[in-house]
């Protein structure tokens, strides 16, 4: 597989050849859990109330995936400044640096998780019967933690080095192992959400070794050796600096989780919980349509902290320009279809008639602002490859953890909204988090190019 030559060659085609096979990547990593959710939604007699179960472990899944990102993403920007700027041995210290911290915290996550199962999903707000759906997929689900860390985390630095059709090739190995053994195990064995989890931990386990094979083996530009612990101590410098610019990435993560606790804390008490299915659906379309967003924005980084590393600054604006005008056409594509025709996403994960009548105004009215997440992302993304640290990481928290939180309190509370307030929060965060990171940014990018 061809690797990508940053150094030369259109922005454009940099971005798309990075992009495209992270748009695929993307689609199939997606499938681990969106697989899971659309065969769950269909147990016989159970699939409701399963899949409501299932989704109170989001936030604790959610939770995984904000470390995993705080040092993938954090070190992967790192790492192509100084591939930028001729640095290979830099960038190798990086990425063994940050292999290691991926190691270390899914064991101590793994052994976390599992001691503190039970109260975890009460704090989110499981009861016995949705906790007998909840405990198993989760207590199963944290075994493959650290599969599914090495896999995710270690792939930003497959495509940091040009190889994004590698990149690609991880997700779908175990992509597709999970779309085979889901049926197999929840309906042909009889496993239920326990086969649900179990095919995802396998699955992650093959995606995990095939990374690893590759990052050790010849054809990767820097090999992955992971430090001993007598070597820590020499590394930890590295390690806050993947830490500091990996933040932005981590909030992101952990204020989803924080807004997906209080989101179905808040929705429990409304018509006997049937609101937490509608926003375990509605987080799954979100997830789905999320994903060519992140795969431009994703595919735009290495190419932007190329150039940033490598004295380039006119190619930078390019590059944000065309990341902005590509992901601003997309969203608006996407508000345009739901308005139109909600139900189609809705019956993706279940046909439940009920559940339907309130899932589809609820999907319109949480879509309402989508085509500023636009800006929200593309802002977020120059500011980390740039590693405009503070930025990115007042930015995040501005968005979820100042304005998503206390509107998801106070619209159905205060304001007697009910639970119409709780998918209203996103849409209003939407727009004034999207607007102000996105007019910062620019402001940022247009005077440092010009310097």
């Amino acid at each position: 597989m061809k690797q990508i030559d940053f150094a030369n060659g259109k922005i454009g085609s940099n971005v798309l050849a990075s992009a495209l096979p992270l748009l695929v990547a993307q689609v199939l990593n997606l499938l681990y859990s969106i697989v899971d959710r659309l065969y769950i939604g269909r147990i016989p007699g159970d699939g409701t109330a399963a899949l409501g179960g299932v989704g109170l472990c989001f936030p604790m899944i959610i939770l995984v995936t904000a470390f995993t990102n705080l040092f993938g993403l954090g070190g992967a920007p790192l790492c192509s400044i100084r591939r930028g700027r001729g640095e290979t041995e830099e960038a190798r210290e990086v990425m063994n640096t940050a292999g290691t911290c991926l190691l270390v915290t899914a064991v101590l996550l793994t052994v976390a998780g599992e001691l503190f199962a039970v109260p975890l999903l009460r704090a989110m707000g499981a009861s016995g019967s949705s906790l007998r759906f909840a405990l198993p997929y989760m207590r199963i689900y944290l075994t493959g933690t650290l599969f599914s860390m090495i896999a995710t985390g270690l792939n930003p630095y497959i495509n940091s080095q040009g190889f994004a059709n590698v990149g690609m090739v991880t997700v779908v190995i175990g992509a597709v192992t999970n779309i085979v053994l889901d049926p197999v195990l929840i309906f042909g064995l009889g496993m239920g959400v326990e086969g649900a989890a179990v095919a995802t931990v396998l699955s992650q386990a093959l995606s995990a070794l095939f990374v690893l094979r590759f990052l050790t083996g010849p054809r990767a530009e820097l090999r992955l050796q992971f430090h001993r612990p007598s070597e820590w101590g020499s590394h930890l410098r590295t390690a806050a600096d993947i830490a500091s610019l990996g933040t932005s990435a981590f909030i992101m993560q952990f204020t989803n989780s924080l807004v997906s606790m209080v989101c179905n804390s808040m929705l429990t008490g409304y018509e006997g919980g049937i609101y937490v299915s509608v926003m375990t659906i509605i987080s799954s379309v979100r997830q789905l349509l999320d994903v060519p967003v992140l795969a431009i924005a994703e595919g735009t980084s290495p190419v932007i902290s190329f150039n940033y590393g490598a004295g380039r600054k006119p190619l930078i604006r390019k590059a944000v320009l065309l990341m902005t005008a590509i992901n601003i056409a997309y969203t608006f594509v996407v508000w345009v279809a739901i308005e139109l025709r909600a139900d189609l996403f809705i019956r993706i994960f279940s046909s439940d008639a009920s559940l339907l009548t309130q899932a589809v105004p609820a999907l319109r009215l949480y879509f309402r602002a989508f085509l500023f997440q636009a800006f929200q992302l593309c802002g977020q993304t120059a500011f980390k490859a740039l590693n405009k640290k503070k930025q990115a990481i007042f930015f995040s928290l501005f968005r979820k953890v100042i304005m998503v939180v206390p509107l998801t309190i106070l619209l159905p509370t205060v304001f007697g909204m009910g639970p119409a307030g709780v998918f209203m929060a996103e849409p209003i965060s939407n727009f004034v988090g999207g607007c102000a990171c996105y007019i910062t940014m620019v402001c940022i990018v247009w005077r440092m190019t010009r310097e």
